[in-house]
């Protein structure tokens, strides 16, 4: 069975009359993996966008409302949960081979029969930063590539977040000065290089969850590799927006990738 192949869909509470939602179980890496997708109700084709979830387990889980958002302003969302929540099977890593859960929801929205196939973008939102950038590396054929509030750097993670240390030493099998190849190996910043598509840094400067150092450090070797970046950083915003500003900005990025070719 090909990766992304939908195995089960199931219509979904909706909190917006002009969005249909769908609890989706696909195929990734041999597992059965759960996520939710957004469509408009309006018949039609639109641009593809893969939103990828921050934290890990039940904390930044996929909420109807924000991928409704993005679906209202023309596209069909996909979100995956990753492996191991909400009933899916395996356990996810924290960008370790749970990367495959959104290189597999990529070629689930391919396949997507009212999605335009030359037009997916993606979006990161904190840790799902480095999964955005992950699948740019991957698939060379990504539209855009947005992160917000995005991870960039794995070292700088287990550095700057004291509370986050266990579940990383737990999850991904160390610290980094024991096995720094496995922090390599979620740190995208390495592989920019293999970016093909145009990718767009929104950060608060007082995010103390994740420093802006990382959207910096980000956009210091984009620009170094000869890529499309582009970047707004917000000096009197957190990890969260405040709900006028949030609705803005997502207006602001949705337009921008819709300009991308």
């Amino acid at each position: 069975m090909k990766n992304g192949t939908i195995l089960k869909k199931t219509l979904f509470p909706s909190p917006n009359p002009d969005v249909e939602l769908y609890e989706i179980i696909y195929f990734s890496g041999g597992l059965r993996v759960k996520g939710l997708l957004a469509q408009p109700v309006q018949a039609g084709e639109y641009d593809g966008f893969l939103y990828l979830r921050g934290g890990i387990k039940g904390v930044g889980m996929v909420r109807p409302a924000r991928i409704a958002q993005f679906a209202q302003e023309g596209f069909i969302v996909f979100a995956p949960y990753y492996r191991g929540n909400r009933g899916g099977e395996g356990n996810e890593d924290f960008g370790g081979d749970d990367r495959e859960d959104a290189l597999s929801a990529y070629r689930l929205l391919k396949e997507y029969k009212r999605v335009h196939k030359e037009r997916i973008h993606v979006f990161g939102f904190s840790r799902g930063g480095v999964m955005a950038l992950i699948t740019g590396i991957e698939e060379k054929d990504v539209t855009s590539i947005v992160t917000w509030g995005g991870v960039s750097d794995m070292f700088l993670t287990y550095e700057e977040r004291n509370d986050l240390r266990r579940m990383m030493k737990r999850v991904i099998g160390g610290t980094p000065n024991k096995y720094p190849e496995r922090y390599k190996w979620r740190t995208p910043l390495y592989e920019v290089e293999e970016i093909s598509a145009p990718v767009l840094i929104i950060h608060g400067k007082k995010d103390h969850n994740v420093s802006i150092d990382h959207a910096y450090r980000l956009e210091k070797r984009l620009k170094e590799a000869g890529k499309s970046v582009q970047s707004y950083y917000f000096s009197e915003f957190t990890h969260y927006f405040p709900p006028l500003k949030n609705r803005e900005i997502v207006t602001m990025l949705c337009d921008w990738m819709k300009k991308q070719e």
